[in-house]
This record gives structure tokens, sequence and C-alpha cells, in this order.
């Protein structure tokens, strides 16, 4: 899209889909960590832990994959571009904190971050993509599809499935 749109479009369009993600983020007790070009990383449980955060952050991608569905398919039907979005979750420890002298920032380090990371990278448009450790947490509240054992980069294989949506019986 960067090459097809004004770098002033491009900038809207970002921030029109980053104040969305806010409000859901915020809505869920979500931490938003920082955003990297057109990336949006956020993390739960922090800065205060919670034993639900798999869930809330489940929750949460969803909404933000039908936010982006329903932008998608607006804009398709008059003729523009739009953004796709391949959405990943990792659960597991995190170091979190400030580093530096200048222009501080909060940020979050780690083996668990680099796994959401590919979550990320190895999902599919439009699909939430969760590892198997956050599937043993939210797997009793979510129909989920297993994708297998898929190879990650720098991780090895790691199980990995789609959430699909909440379970009828919730």
């Amino acid at each position: 899209i960067a090459e097809a749109i004004q770098p002033q479009q491009l900038v809207n369009e970002l921030d029109e889909c980053f104040i969305n993600f806010d409000d859901i983020i915020a809505k869920y007790h979500i931490e938003k960590i920082k955003t990297i070009g057109d990336a949006y990383l956020c993390a739960g449980g922090l800065p205060i832990p919670n034993e639900g955060n798999a869930i809330l952050v489940t929750l949460a991608g969803l909404e933000i994959c039908r936010f982006m569905k329903k932008l998608g398919e607006e804009k398709k039907m008059k003729g523009q571009h739009y953004w796709e979005l391949r959405l990943g979750i990792h659960t597991g420890p995190i170091i979190a904190g400030v580093v530096g002298k200048k222009k501080f920032a909060y940020d979050i380090w780690g083996d668990t971050v680099n796994t959401a990371s590919r979550m990320e990278s190895s999902g599919e448009v439009g699909k939430v993509n969760v590892s198997g450790d956050t599937y043993k947490l939210i797997q009793e509240y979510f129909d989920c599809t297993y994708r297998g054992k898929i190879d990650a980069k720098n991780k090895g294989k790691i199980d990995m499935y789609f959430v699909n949506g909440i379970k009828s019986d919730f």
C-alpha cells in the first residue's frame, strides 16, 4: 500500500487503524507497547499480572480482526486500497521496562515476545493465530482449529491454532 498511496494518506490510514486498536485493547485492559511501521505490539497482564490475560488478548484479537475486515470491505467497495492484517498471540513470561538515556519508552523483551512475533508472521490474513501455550489457556472458551506443528524462524516447529471465535455455549 505504501507504494500506491501518498505519504500523508498512509499516515492517516495507519492512524485510523491504530486509534481503533487503542480503543479495543483499552476495553480488554491490554497495554500498548509500541507501533513499528505498520506493526502494532501490545501485551496482556501488564503492568499488573492478570491470570485471564490470554482470554482478554484473544477477545481483543478477534475484535481487531472484525474491525479490519469491515474496514477492508468498505474500502474495497469504494475501489480503495486497504490494509490486510495478520495477528499472532503467544503466552509466557516477559521482561518489561525502560532502557537507555534518551527517548524513554516502555518496552518488552524475551523469548515470549519473539514467539509472539512468529505467531504473527506464520499466520494468515484476517485470522488470529495462537501458539500451543496460549491454546491451553483459551481452549475452554474459544473454538480453534489445530494447524499442526508449523516451522517458525529460529524457533523450530511450534503447535499453532487459528481461533475461529467464542464457543457457542459461552
